[in-house]
């Protein structure tokens, strides 16, 4: 969650605070970490070095860095903006909560579920004490329990904490908000991993739509939606279907992410398995190797990311040296969640 500050049209700071605000909301995330970098470095030449006032463009500057996938500079800000936080506030204080919850955010990207689970219930711990029972950082908190809990493959408990999420959101939020897409969104990816592809499919249509209304045309997150859809229709055996899809998440992601973002290597690496379910494998080792490319650059060595793409290059050069590929079982990357 992207944290306000006081507003005073004088100070220079805060300007540069909204203009960064703005891009990153327009998902032009190299322009918002110059934005927010400038206002930190105002701060920073004002105030002692743990002035609650820092707390805020240091998880801004966080907040995009993940969205960037630069994942390691991510975590130090987070970090650094929960350290002034736990020296200036009551233990209990919402921001708090909302360090916890974005340090959550960017173990989830990095692989590391167990300590984004930790994180996320740290935030809702705090949140239960400090807001009302349906403020949306509640949601926001569920949602990233139920993330975690998806990807280390307890599929109730994910869809528990997704629907307590859409559930708060309803009630908090207007009906095109892009948060309840992201709630529809992460109910789809459930569904998904139990194989009920129908009800993912209705749910990712349903974000969709919201992010058609909400979102700019080349916004990452409807490149997500593109993405979600094809995983669906690719998994039901409609492979045309799914590589239009795919190439719309692609379309978008090119112009919309940096060069090496773990988001176009999961993009390439479904367009890759959309080709060798087709039987077109040479197409389908290219678009192998260019996420694996990207993974080499993007993620720690031990990413789960990496050992998908090594696999789904076996599966091909198998076929190459005259074994089946059709035997060997691809891995998806991935139903993109918020």
């Amino acid at each position: 969650m992207l944290l306000n500050e006081a507003p005073n049209e004088n100070d220079e700071s805060y300007c540069y605070h909204c203009l960064g605000m703005i891009k990153y909301n327009l998902g032009q995330y190299n322009e918002a970490i110059k934005f927010y970098q400038k206002s930190l470095d105002i701060k920073e030449k004002t105030l002692h070095s743990n002035h609650p006032d820092l707390a805020s463009p240091y998880n801004n500057i966080g907040l995009v860095y993940d969205e960037m996938g630069e994942y390691s500079k991510a975590l130090s800000s987070h970090e650094r903006s929960l350290e002034i936080r736990k020296i200036a506030l009551p233990p209990n204080h919402p921001d708090l909560a909302s360090s916890y919850n974005n340090i959550g955010s960017v173990y989830k990207n990095m692989g590391e579920y167990s300590k984004a689970l930790s994180s996320y219930e740290r935030s809702l711990e705090i949140r239960k004490k400090a807001l009302p029972l349906n403020h949306p950082d509640l949601a926001s908190s569920y949602l990233g329990i139920g993330n975690a809990y998806r990807n280390l493959g307890e599929y109730s408990k994910a869809l528990s904490s997704y629907e307590r999420s859409l559930e708060i959101r309803k009630i908090a939020l207007s009906p095109n908000h892009p948060d309840l897409a992201a709630s529809y969104n992460n109910i789809g990816s459930v569904y998904y991993n139990m194989g009920e592809y129908s009800k993912a499919l209705s749910s990712y249509e349903r974000s969709l739509e919201i992010r058609k209304i909400g979102l700019p045309p080349n916004h990452p997150d409807l490149a997500a939606s593109y993405n979600n859809i094809g995983l669906v229709y690719d998994n039901m055996g409609e492979y045309s279907k799914a590589l239009s899809y795919y190439e719309k998440d692609l379309e978008i992601s090119l112009k919309a992410l940096p060069p090496n973002h773990p988001d176009l290597a999961a993009s390439y690496n479904n367009i890759g398995n959309v080709y060798k379910n087709m039987g077109e494998y040479s197409k389908a080792l290219s678009s192998y190797e260019r996420s694996l490319e990207i993974r080499k650059i993007a993620l720690p060595p031990n990413h789960p990311s990496l050992a998908a793409s090594y696999n789904n290059i076996g599966c091909i050069t198998k076929n190459d040296i005259g074994d089946d590929a059709t035997h060997c079982i691809s891995n998806y990357d991935i139903q993109r969640t918020f």
